[in-house]
C-alpha cells in the first residue's frame, strides 16, 4: 500500500517555481484556507536543564532582542508532569522554553514545534486527514489545549490552541523550520504537509552545495516552502551529516550576521561552525547555553 501511495505522490507531486527570495515574503500571495494563525505564533520547542533556563534565555534574547512573557511551572502534558515555561518573543522568531523539573512524559521532547490553530479539533483532524499520526490526542493545558502530530520522516509538531487569543508583534524576519529527511520521505512528507499546510513550493534544488550541511565539494537536496505557518527548509541527505548538522531546528535570519554573532559570544554562546558563504547567504551555526543550538543567516546581494 505504502509503495501505491508512493508512486501516486510522485505522479501528482510539483513544483510551485518563484522568483521570490527566500529572505522575503511572496508578495501578493493569497493563501488558501488554512487553520494557521501567523509566524509569530509558532514557537521552536527548546527543552533546557532547569538549572540552565534562565542562562539560555537571557542569552537567546540578548542574541537578538525582544522580550519575554512571565516565567511559570506548570503542567503541560496529559499526565502529570512540571514543568519551567517561557516565551521568548524575538523579532527573528519565538520560543518556547522547557525546563521540566519531572521527567518528561514521553513523547514530549521530541516535537520540534508548536503551532497556533484557529480551531484545534479541526486542525487536528485536516493534520490527520493529509496523512499525519495523531500520537497525542488533544488535551487540557493551562491556557487552552493542544495535540502533538508525527509527519512522514518522523517529523513531530504540536498543535495548540488558546482560549484566551493571543496577541504577539509581527516578525522582522520569519525563521526556517529545519527539518531533515531521507529520500525515502521526503515525497510523502512534502505532499502530506503542504496539503495540511495549504503552503507553496518555492524552489526545489536537487543540488544545493553541500557546504551548506558540512559537506564541501558535495550536493544535496534542498527544498523550500512557505505557508502561513512560516518557512520550511527540508534538507534531504543520507544522514552522513557532520556534528551539528542534523541537531538544529531553526534557521534564523538578521541583517548582521557578524553583529549579531559577537553578541551571542557575549552572552555566553559557542559558535560551533565560523561564518560561511554560500550563494545569497552568509550562515554560521550557534550552541546557546543549556545545548539549544540554531543556525543564524544573512541574506547577502
Amino acid at each position: 500500500m505504502r509503495n501505491i501511495r508512493t508512486s501516486v505522490v510522485l505522479a501528482i507531486a510539483t513544483v510551485i517555481q518563484s522568483g521570490a527570495s527566500w529572505a522575503g515574503d511572496l508578495p501578493g500571495v493569497v493563501w488558501n484556507s488554512s487553520y494557521a494563525v501567523g509566524a509569530q505564533y509558532d514557537t521552536t520547542h527548546v527543552y533546557v536543564a532547569p538549572n540552565e533556563f534562565d542562562r539560555f534565555v537571557a542569552s537567546f534574547v540578548a542574541t537578538f532582542g525582544g522580550t519575554t512573557s512571565k516565567q511559570g511551572v506548570f503542567q503541560v502534558t496529559p499526565t502529570p508532569s512540571q514543568t519551567m515555561s517561557q516565551l521568548a518573543l524575538t523579532p527573528a522568531g519565538t520560543i518556547s522554553v522547557f525546563g521540566f523539573k519531572t521527567p518528561v512524559p514521553y513523547p514530549f521532547g521530541t516535537e520540534r514545534t508548536g503551532y497556533l490553530v484557529t480551531d484545534l479539533d479541526a486542525a487536528v483532524k485536516a493534520a490527520h486527514d493529509a496523512g499525519a499520526e495523531v500520537i497525542v490526542a488533544p488535551f487540557p493545558d493551562p491556557i487552552g489545549r493542544d495535540a502533538v502530530i508525527s509527519w512522514p520522516g518522523g517529523v513531530k509538531m504540536q498543535l495548540y490552541w488558546h482560549t484566551t487569543p493571543p496577541s504577539y508583534a509581527p516578525l522582522a524576519t520569519i525563521p526556517e523550520n529545519r527539518v531533515y529527511v531521507s529520500k525515502d520521505s521526503v515525497e510523502l512528507f512534502l505532499h502530506d504537509f503542504l496539503a495540511f499546510a495549504k503552503g507553496k513550493t518555492l524552489s526545489d534544488d536537487a543540488n544545493a552545495p553541500g557546504v551548506e550541511i558540512g559537506r564541501p565539494g558535495e550536493t544535496y537536496r534542498l527544498v523550500r516552502v512557505l505557508s502561513r505557518f512560516g518557512r520550511l527548509a527540508v534538507i534531504v541527505t543520507d544522514g552522513h551529516l557532520p556534528y551539528p548538522y542534523g541537531k538544529e531546528m531553526a534557521g534564523y535570519e538578521v541583517s548582521d550576521l557578524e553583529g549579531t554573532l559577537a553578541k551571542a559570544k557575549a552572552a555566553g554562546a559557542a559558535i560551533l561552525v565560523a561564518p560561511f558563504q554560500s550563494r545569497r547567504r552568509r550562515s554560521a551555526m550557534v550552541q546557546f547555553p543549556g545545548g539549544y543550538i540554531a543556525e543564524i543567516h544573512a541574506i547577502t546581494k
